[in-house]
Order: C-alpha cells, then structure tokens, then sequence
C-alpha cells in the first residue's frame, strides 16, 4: 500500500507542478494588479478589489462549464479514444465561443449596477471602468481555458505553464504603463489592470493555439485536422457536467464577493486590507489547488482505464499531499505576514488591517487545502452537482449568515473584518468534512460497479 501510495504521490507531483506553475501565474497576474494599483492610491486598490470580486464571481460560473472538459478528455485518454479527444474539443470550442462572447455582454453593462450598491462612488467609478476593460478579454480567456483543459486531461501540462507564465511576466510592465501613464498612454490607475489583462489574455490565447497545431504531442487527437458543426449530445455533455462545477465556483466566490461587499460599508481602507489579505491566501492556496487539479487529470485517467483500485489510491493520495502542502502554507503564512502585507500598499492603515487578517488566512489554508483534494479527486469521477450542493450548504447556509452576524454585531461586540473571515473557516471546515464523506462513498460505489 505504501508503494502504491508513493507511486500517486510521483504521478501527483509530475502532472501538478506544472499546473502549480501555472496557477502561480494566473495568481500573479493578479497580484501584480493588486500591487500597482495598491501603490497609484486605495481607493485605485479598494475599486480593483471589488470589480475584481464580481468579474471572478461571474467569469468562473461560465468557466465552470469549460472545466468539464478536463474530466471528459481525462477518460477518453485513460480508455485510449484518441480520434474522440479531437472531435470533442472542436464541438466544445463552439460553446466556450457562445459563452464568451455572452459574458463579454454582461461584463460590459455590470458596472452600471455597482452604482445603486452601498459603496463609496470613488470606489464603484474604478470597478465600472475596470470590468468594462475586462469584457473583451473574456473571449479570449474562454478559449484559452478549453484549450488548456484539453492539454491538461491528457497530462500535457507543461506547455500550458509555459505560457501562463510568459503571460505573467508580460503583464508586468503592461501594467506599469497602464496604470501610471507611461509611452504617450494616459494614468488610468486601476482601470489599466483591466486593458492589460486583456491583452494578455488574448497573446496566451493565441500562442497556444499555434503550439498545439505544430507540436507532436497533440498529434494523435487530431484537433484541428477537420470541421466539425456544434454537436448536441456533446453540449448537453458539457452542461451536465460543467454546470454544477461552474455554480459550485459560483457560490464559493461568491461567498468572497459576498464578503466584499458586506464589508464595503466599513470603508475602503476596510476592503483594501481584507482584498489584501485575501488576495495572499489565494497565492498561498495554489499549491493544494494545483495537487487537486491534477488529481481530476489522474483520476480520470484512471477510471478511464477501469482500474478503480489505483483511482481510490490516487484519491486518497491526493488528500495526504494536500494536507501537508496545507499546513506548509500556514506557517509559512504566520512566518511572513508582516513583511508579505508591505508589499502590496503604501497604505499603513490598510496593511495593519491586512496583516491582522493574516492570521485568519492561514487558519483558512488547511480546510481549503483538504476540500480541494476532495474535489478534484470528485471531479476525476465526473462527480460533480452533489459538491454543488454541498458547497450551497456549507457557504450560504453558514459562512455568509456567520460571517455578516460576527461583522456586525459580534457575540458581544462587532468584530469587523475578522468577524467576516470566522465566518468564512466555519463555512470552509463543513465542506471540507461533507467532501471527504462524499468522496468516500463515491469511491465505494465505483468500487462496487
């Protein structure tokens, strides 16, 4: 069993660093946002913070519905069905089409709405302008993401983290002349985070199209060897299964924009170090994160295969890596919070705020690290509108309700911004604890068939 174990472990590590690599680019990218427009001012900091809350909440509820196609490529590679791979990915590229360009819409008049919300108007000015520089891009990252899911199903995951980090390093001085005005280019401040990301978005967009075309590794699939027309059956495929993936993403970034804006009535210094805060826990959560997305390529491979004792090893092996990867980010979290948080603001108020917040972070790390394996290692099984539902219960039945009360009025006085983040762990600790039950009887179940 320890050999097995050892053996998921290598497997684990070999597909997730890479995909680590690039989740750290992805997540850089917005930490590199966050910092610019930290240092042009705070209320430049506070308006990314909230159009930022609400294009992710947005965005990952359509990309929800691409993620599907990790799992869907993930088994037809395990069962061998190479010719099948490419013809899927082109009927799913007509949907991720559709879905970007209806997001682009929404992003494009959301901003309109932030207005009519209890926030300062220095604050909802920047969110309006930034998402509606956003919108554009989202086409861009629609079909980047099919693409990317495709490469990673079959464990290519390397060329993607090539690019993601090319973007990454791109988006740096793109940023800079944005936000401050540099080369004859207007000071837009944190609106300029939103025109950089999308020319970044669609540079990575269309390198790995041109990468998958020429290289050899894609070859057996076939995926742009013919035309093929939208399909139904594999539409209601991908909406089946991407669906619950996607509203789960939904109300788990929800439950932050949620948290955003219930804090938004605090101040913007208030938000500015809770987006702080948040924005370094996301960083440090990327290593769980990676472990379970591969966790989805090798489990699917797996079942694909029908070797469902070595998908059990694999998920329970994925939980294992995801705690101790979980507790290393915690201390490290505690080790650095005060040297991390000056980072990202000029603001001493903010960075107070933040570093105090810090401590919850890390706290949050271990349940988030432990629901990520299970949900993952789901996903691999294309089990996914029962976490849906369970994320539903975890985070708007508890951690929202939690979470405002704690703010607001407290057990014996209003805690603030750490009343929020309590709520939030309590949220994270259920559904931690209600996916490793489902991922139990999952595996059984297959076990069993």
């Amino acid at each position: 069993m320890l050999k097995s174990h050892t053996y998921e472990f290598k497997k684990l590590v070999q597909i997730g660093v890479p995909i680590l690599g690039s989740q750290l680019s992805y997540m850089l990218m917005g930490t590199t946002d966050t910092i610019v427009a930290g240092r042009a001012s705070s209320a430049d900091l506070a308006g990314l913070g909230v159009g930022s809350a609400i294009f992710n909440t947005i965005w990952f509820l359509i990309a929800g519905v691409i993620f599907a196609v990790t799992p869907i490529v993930a088994q037809l590679y395990g069962a061998k069905k190479f010719n099948e791979i490419g013809k899927k990915l082109r009927e799913i590229l007509w949907i991720a089409s559709a879905l970007g360009f209806t997001v682009c819409t929404i992003l494009f008049f959301m901003g309109n709405l932030l207005y009519y919300l209890p926030i300062d108007t220095s604050i909802t000015s920047i969110s309006s302008s930034y998402l509606k520089a956003l919108s554009l891009g989202i086409i861009f990252m629609t079909i980047f993401t099919t693409l990317r899911c495709y490469s990673e199903g079959m464990a290519l995951t390397r060329p993607v983290f090539y690019i993601a980090f090319f973007g990454m390093l791109l988006n740096i001085p793109l940023d800079i002349i944005f936000v401050y005005g540099y080369f004859g280019v207007p000071k837009l401040g944190g609106v300029g985070c939103g025109i950089a990301t999308t020319l970044v978005s669609f540079l990575m967009m269309l390198t790995l199209i041109i990468y998958i075309y020429l290289s050899k590794n894609y070859s057996l699939t076939k995926p742009f060897s013919e035309f093929t027309p939208p399909s139904i059956r594999t539409t209601k495929e991908v909406f089946k299964l991407g669906t619950p993936i996607g509203l789960g993403i939904f109300i788990e970034l929800s439950m932050f924009s949620g948290a955003a804006l219930i804090l938004g009535v605090l101040g913007e210094t208030v938000v500015a170090g809770h987006y702080i805060a948040l924005n370094i826990a996301s960083l440090f959560f990327m290593l769980p994160l990676s472990i379970g997305l591969a966790a989805a390529t090798r489990v699917g491979n797996l079942v694909g295969e029908n070797n469902r004792v070595q998908a059990k090893i694999a998920s329970y092996s994925t939980i294992y890596l995801c705690i101790a990867g979980s507790l290393i980010t915690c201390l490290t979290i505690l080790l650095i919070k005060d040297q991390i948080a000056y980072l990202y603001s000029s603001d001493l108020n903010a960075i107070n705020i933040a570093i105090g917040l810090l401590i919850y972070a890390a706290i949050f790390q271990l349940p988030d690290g432990i629901q990520m394996a299970a949900v993952g290692s789901l996903r691999g099984y294309k089990d996914t509108f029962a976490p849906m539902i369970l994320l539903f219960i975890s985070y708007w039945v508890f951690a929202i309700p939690a979470g405002y009360f704690l703010t607001m009025h407290g057990l014996n006085n209003p805690l603030g911004a750490a009343g929020m983040w309590i709520g939030m762990i309590i949220g994270l600790s259920i559904f931690s604890v209600l996916s490793i039950l489902r991922l139990r009887w999952v595996i059984n179940s297959n076990l069993l068939t």
